[in-house]
């Protein structure tokens, strides 16, 4: 397996192992390992299931690429993060040698990096995967210093809103809330939908919010952070005000991104703070996507009636709005990134191979047809990404502005335990919770105690 960030021990387990079982067994004359002519080295790269297709198509290409030194293989892995993170897991810890190239959830990159899953990246390689890359996508494959991974695509919130409702989108939270509420007085739609249920979005709302006003959750090094100064009272002040205002969503409190994106299509909604998915939703025909949303009359309220106006004719975004006014908010991005396996036997090829993976081409492709935003700055200029983005320009502020999620093995325990105690929202007491998020984070950083 890999080295280890804070371990001086290594040993080395994938194909060489297997490899020298397979010659113990020969010598014990059992046949069968080593039937049919040798062939060049097979990279099995592994990947979420979704967008499967667009990961093959790069797989084949990068085989072609290689002109016979290697072969990529694309191999799928379940639909769900949680269920993706749990194979990958137990498969390298086994020391698997048929896991050459994976492909890491942003939240993964120090987990993997600390528990010697994944190898650093060498100098020139670093260099190569740097170059071009956008900073906020990069920074989710440092850590400790060094480049663990290599940024294949990523993702951002913006701010969504009804423009015959708010003609001037709101630049920060109170503004928002404010204008929320008065749309509420006049009876009109005035949800803000947020990602508030209790999971993990709940964590990355707070993070935004948290980082937006200066602060954060956990150092590196493990530090806890979140107590410090009064960033984390401003951030859960203004979500106990999203969740408890007269004009919010009652049903607020289990929302997840899909949730958001159907209230808005109903015409329930005026803003939303979401992914780029739901302007692709919205312009998609059923059953694929919204069909435009509801129609709506003249006051903007949804109607059964075909009044000739759609929520999409009024449909608009903005950048996502501030904590501070005099500064952009610090979105927090998501994605995945390329690692290079330490069970494999074939890191250099490995290293060549996932720089291939993520190339222009390979990017576009995703893009286009995977509906992922790519890390390479060059793209957001490409006429076919912003045929597909019309907002690509506000998702590279976003991006280039972008904060991460806690860069710590504890992550997922951290995650856990805040969005426990941050749900529902409407509940939060803003001069109480923070000390109790401080000490529940400690305890996870400590892996003490059973999280909830």
């Amino acid at each position: 397996m890999g080295e280890p960030v804070h371990s001086t021990l290594r040993r080395r387990r994938g194909r060489p192992l297997a490899a020298a079982a397979c010659g113990l067994l020969v010598a014990a004359a059992v046949a069968g390992c080593s039937s049919g002519p040798a062939g060049p080295p097979v990279l099995n790269f592994y990947t979420p299931a979704d967008n499967a297709t667009g990961y093959a198509a790069a797989a084949e290409a990068c085989t072609q690429a290689a002109n016979g030194r290697y072969v990529v293989t694309q191999q799928t892995l379940p639909k769900a993060a949680d269920d993706q993170r749990l194979q990958l897991a137990r498969r390298l810890v086994a020391g698997d040698p048929e896991v050459d190239l994976v492909g890491l959830d942003v939240t993964w990159t120090a987990e993997f990096a600390e528990a010697g899953w994944i190898e650093p990246w060498p100098d020139d390689a670093a260099a190569a995967v740097e170059k071009g890359t956008l900073e906020g996508p990069l920074e989710t494959a440092r850590y400790q210093g060094r480049l663990w991974a290599a940024p294949l695509n990523t993702n951002t919130q913006l701010l969504w809103y009804r423009k015959d409702l708010a003609p001037q989108p709101p630049q920060t939270w109170d503004q928002m809330i404010q204008m929320s509420e008065g749309l509420h007085d006049q009876g009109l739609p005035s949800y803000i939908e947020v990602q508030a249920a209790q999971y993990e979005g709940i964590t990355v709302w707070f993070n935004t919010l948290l980082t937006s006003a200066g602060g954060q959750i956990v150092s590196e090094n493990g530090d806890v952070l979140v107590d410090d100064g009064d960033a984390a009272r401003k951030a859960t002040s203004i979500m106990q005000r999203v969740a408890s205002s007269p004009a919010s969503d009652p049903s607020l409190s289990v929302a997840q991104e899909n949730d958001g994106r159907l209230q808005m299509e109903a015409g329930v909604a005026a803003f939303q703070v979401n992914y780029p998915f739901v302007n692709a939703s919205i312009n998609t025909p059923p059953p694929d996507g919204g069909g435009g949303g509801t129609f709506i009359d003249e006051q903007g309220r949804p109607t059964s009636e075909d009044t000739g106006r759609r929520v999409v004719d009024v449909f608009a975004w903005a950048p996502y709005p501030r904590v501070d006014p005099d500064k952009p908010a610090t979105v927090t991005i998501g994605g995945l990134n390329i690692g290079v396996s330490s069970t494999g036997g074939n890191q250099d090829l490995a290293f060549e191979a996932a720089i291939c993976l993520r190339n222009r081409e390979a990017q576009l492709t995703n893009a286009t047809q995977g509906g992922v935003p790519p890390t390479l700055s060059e793209l957001y200029d490409d006429p076919a990404f912003q045929a597909e983005y019309p907002a690509s320009q506000a998702i590279r502020d976003s991006l280039e502005n972008a904060s991460v999620r806690p860069k710590t093995p504890a992550y997922t325990s951290i995650s856990i335990v805040l969005a426990d105690l941050l749900n529902p929202p409407a509940q939060i007491d803003p001069d109480t919770i923070v000390p109790r998020m401080a000490t529940e984070v400690e305890r996870a950083v400590n892996s003490e105690g059973l999280v909830p």
